[in-house]
Parts: C-alpha cells; structure tokens; sequence
C-alpha cells in the first residue's frame, strides 16, 4: 500500500525525492501520512482537493481487496 502511495505521489509533483510515507499503526486502521515538498503541496492536493480525495479513494480500494482499513492523511 505504501509503495502505491509512493508511486501516485512521485508521479503528480516536481520533487519526487522529497515525498515520504509514514505508516501509522492504529487499534482500527493504518494511516498513511503522506508528506511532500511545500511547493507541490497544491499539486497533491488538487482544486477542492479532488485530487487528494481521489487519492485516497485508490488507496481504500485498494485496501479493501487485501481486508484492510486504510486513511491518507497529507501531512505539512
């Protein structure tokens, strides 16, 4: 799931090497944080934050074939 996020996320911004994964371990769910470059923030997160929802949205479904519970979080 982390090297999903990973990918999405490399391939929308202009510093791949600057985005990070953090798995957060929870009694319920993972969390994955999602931290990136502070200039390609907006591009993470979209318009109304469609992209970010969009995002999260991949990575549920995902999840929900392997029988996990997963958030996104995007971390500043």
């Amino acid at each position: 799931m982390k090297e999903l996020l990973l990918y999405i996320a490399r391939n929308l911004v202009d510093d791949p090497e600057a985005v990070s994964v953090t798995e957060v371990e929870g009694p319920q769910e993972l969390t994955l944080e999602l931290r990136v470059a502070p200039d390609d923030m907006g591009k993470v997160i979209g318009r109304q934050g469609r992209i970010a929802k969009e995002i999260r949205t991949v990575i549920r479904s995902y999840a929900q074939r392997t029988g996990q519970k997963v958030s996104v979080d995007i971390v500043d």
